[in-house]
């Protein structure tokens, strides 16, 4: 099956309900299914390899994802936010690509076919009716993501047609969406979950609603004035939102929205304990999973939210640090560092297996021959079957031989009044041969002492924890998808 049946049978299934908006444009299924079609034949005329994205959220977006799996051709989205040296190397590795450029994107390019967004969009005008026939080989690549590429070159992971609609088949009903509901989505449409979610609401038939800048302010504002029931968001937009919120000292008025979907990285406690207070009719998923496993893999239900949320029990309310249980067509282990397999609350590196898992990139294929695929991220299953992260397996701090997560300890000082931000690495050390040390971002007008939050880390946690060395600074480093910049936290203390 081809990606490009989602969008046919919602235009064939619900032709007149909307699909997308854009600011002042708008697309109904039939409009949106005739101008993937129109681009199919552009992208087959063209004579390119691959069809690239360098934009941000546009209606360009999902036209050219279903009209490059319409033509056969990998659907590349790159980061706008790259250099032009980086952008221009990425480029090259997909040539000769079609590549639609948007307006506000100073790149200078060289493609096989590069074309402007608006004009990219006027050329696929909905209105024409040409048949496009596409080929049905569930192997075909359908998309092709690049990695950030903290440590080297980018590697280009590969999602296969069969990939992404098994995630799509395992986990959305088909027209399950009421007519008038809509899904914001903010984050950037090179990122997995921004594809994901499209796709998403293709299939459910729900409204997409586009949020090209994310602020808080227009965040809201367009939850409001569009409606909006369902949204995505990465924990740092949803932490800004709280406290966009908190300072105007205003309750949220979107009382539209729903449902609100977390990932992209990990959580603050306190941001999602404060988020269940404001938004108490919403219900929240957080949804944890790679671009390697064509998005999610696992979930944290609404029903689990509020139980921990509402729970006095320790051991329930500990479930709200938890990314949930896996997808039932996902299979979850933790392995420690030889590959065997751990038993309950023992932490290791996390590894998953199912027919959405592709663990593939364009240099090697990084599957067993079991097809398991060893994700990096260090974690543990609790005997319930809820998984917990606990960062990076090459994050994990070895001191004297004693393994220590950032996350146990990042989560002792965000429970400071002060202490808005938190990041823990490790830094050399002659007798332990790595030690701790954290940077810590204070809250406006707030102040502590090295010592006490030393003092308060332990009295919570073994000796071992206490973080040997500790800098205040204004904000910690971020990427745009909210996840933390580990390798740039430990430049802080070279």
């Amino acid at each position: 099956m081809n990606i490009a049946m989602l969008l046919q049978m919602a235009a064939d299934t619900c032709p007149d309900r909307p699909a997308l908006t854009h600011a002042h444009t708008h697309y109904t299924y039939a409009e949106l299914y005739s101008a993937a079609k129109v681009a199919a034949g552009l992208f087959a005329q063209s004579g390119c390899n691959y069809v690239a994205m360098l934009d941000t959220s546009s209606p360009a977006v999902p036209i050219a994802l279903m009209g490059a799996a319409m033509a056969g051709k990998p659907y590349v989205p790159l980061n706008y936010r790259l250099t032009s040296q980086e952008l221009t190397e990425l480029i090259e590795r997909v040539s000769p690509a079609y590549l639609i450029l948007g307006e506000e994107i100073h790149h200078s390019p060289d493609a096989a076919t590069v074309m402007s967004r608006d004009s990219f969009l006027d050329a696929t005008l909905p209105g024409t009716n040409e048949d496009v026939g596409w080929g049905d080989d569930p192997s075909t690549v359908a998309v092709q993501l690049f990695t950030s590429g903290t440590t080297g070159k980018p590697k280009a992971a590969i999602l296969r047609n069969e990939h992404l609609v098994s995630y799509i088949l395992g986990s959305v009903e088909f027209m399950g969406a009421d007519e008038q509901e809509a899904t914001l989505v903010s984050v950037p449409p090179y990122h997995i979950a921004g594809i994901a979610t499209v796709m998403s609401s293709v299939y459910a038939c729900r409204r997409v609603v586009q949020l090209p800048d994310f602020s808080p302010a227009a965040w809201l504002d367009l939850c409001e004035r569009e409606r909006v029931t369902n949204a995505f968001v990465v924990p740092t937009m949803l932490s800004r939102i709280i406290d966009h919120l908190d300072a105007i000292q205003h309750e949220p008025s979107v009382k539209s929205l729903r449902a609100l979907a977390y990932g992209g990285g990990r959580m603050p406690l306190k941001v999602i304990e404060r988020a269940l207070e404001l938004f108490p009719s919403v219900g929240f998923t957080n949804a944890y999973g790679l671009t390697e496993t064509s998005s999610t893999i696992a979930l944290l239900d609404p029903n689990d939210h509020r139980e921990a949320f509402d729970s006095i029990d320790p051991a329930s309310r500990a479930r709200l640090g938890s990314v949930g249980k896996p997808l039932p067509s996902v299979e979850i282990e933790i392995r420690d560092e030889q590959g065997s397999v751990l038993g309950p609350d023992e932490p290791g590196e996390i590894y998953v297996r199912g027919p959405q898992v592709s663990g593939e990139y364009l240099e090697r294929n990084a599957l067993s021959d079991e097809g398991w695929f060893p994700t990096r991220d260090a974690g543990m299953l609790d005997a319930d079957g809820y998984l917990y992260l606990s960062g990076r397996a090459d994050d994990v701090i070895v001191r004297g031989g004693e393994n220590i997560s950032p996350a146990e300890v990042e989560d002792v000082l965000l429970t400071h009044d002060a202490v808005s931000d938190a990041a823990v690495v490790a830094i050399p050390s002659v007798e332990w041969g790595e030690t701790v040390a954290a940077a810590v971002v204070l809250k406006p007008d707030q102040v502590v002492s090295v010592h006490d939050l030393q003092a308060l880390v332990k009295a919570q946690l073994r000796s071992s924890r206490v973080p040997e060395a500790i800098l205040f600074r204004p904000e910690l480093p971020y990427n745009e998808t909210g996840k933390l910049l580990r390798r740039v936290v430990k430049q802080l203390f070279e």
